[in-house]
């Protein structure tokens, strides 16, 4: 193998995997919360709005990382590569959360590195709608929250005032329940609220075909396996030809042998 091929090989290898990418991009998304808590001057709803949102998405990260270490073979190799993604998981230190940037680093030199991620998106296609919409609910939700709050927050008979009713609005809304419990007043707030609504209907109707996929589409270790037994009837039959071959040639060598020997007696 040379070196040009061990240097593709490797490449192939690193290729950042759906959920990895997800996590890249969650990663981003934190970080601008961390610097905008840092450098923007905010109310106190808001910030305590930005504090929920980026604490939620440390869960999701150590989530991420337990997982990733119970599967790990060498837990103390993984821990060794894999230390600054358990130290960017650590909430209400802003100080630690700027870490992540060395992830985003990390991911988008595998990026530029792979030549194959298309293709590996293409094969593990439940794995990147799965991280797809992860990605999406948790931006939605960080998107809506926060606008609804900035333009609803301080207005002539709003209701949504607190960190929490703008995370209880958004998530009604992007479920399109409705409760009416909390709804915009404001121009703005019906703006934001109508993009909302769209995105939660195409949401869900992709977690509807999602969901309808699994039932429906045979799982990928299904389709391998049937594939081996279709492989394995194949081969069978091929070794059951070259053995009648065989036992085929066998019997006229031992025909052709006989009338030699019955040839050679008759000429003595």
């Amino acid at each position: 193998m040379t070196a040009q091929t061990k240097h593709h090989s490797n490449l192939k290898l690193l290729a950042p995997s759906p959920i990895e990418l997800a996590m890249m991009l969650l990663s981003l998304l934190s970080v601008v919360v961390v610097l905008t808590l840092t450098f923007v001057k905010l109310d106190d709803e808001t910030e305590r709005l930005l504090f929920y949102i980026d604490t939620s998405i440390c869960v999701i990260f150590l989530s991420h990382f337990g997982v990733q270490l119970l599967r790990a073979r060498d837990k103390v190799f993984f821990l060794r590569h894999h230390w600054i993604d358990l130290v960017a998981s650590i909430p209400a230190i802003e100080t630690l959360r700027f870490a992540r940037l060395f992830q985003i680093l990390r991911v988008i030199r595998l990026l530029r590195m792979s030549r194959s991620l298309f293709k590996q998106l293409v094969r593990q296609r439940r794995q990147a709608t799965v991280a797809s919409l992860l990605v999406a609910m948790v931006t939605i939700l960080t998107l809506s929250s926060v606008a609804i709050l900035l333009v609803e927050a301080g207005a002539e008979g709003a209701n949504i005032h607190t960190a929490e009713q703008a995370i209880w609005w958004a998530m009604v809304t992007i479920s399109t329940v409705g409760y009416g419990d909390h709804y915009p007043v404001t121009s703005a707030g019906h703006f934001v609220g109508a993009l909302v609504i769209i995105c939660g209907v195409s949401f869900f109707g992709v977690i509807s075909g999602y969901m309808a996929s699994l039932f429906v589409m045979p799982d990928e270790e299904e389709m391998l396996e049937a594939k081996s037994d279709s492989l394995r009837q194949d081969l069978d039959a091929v070794l059951a030809r070259m053995e009648a071959n065989q036992a085929a040639l066998l019997k006229e060598v031992t025909e052709l042998k006989q009338a030699l020997s019955e040839r050679s007696d008759r000429n003595k």
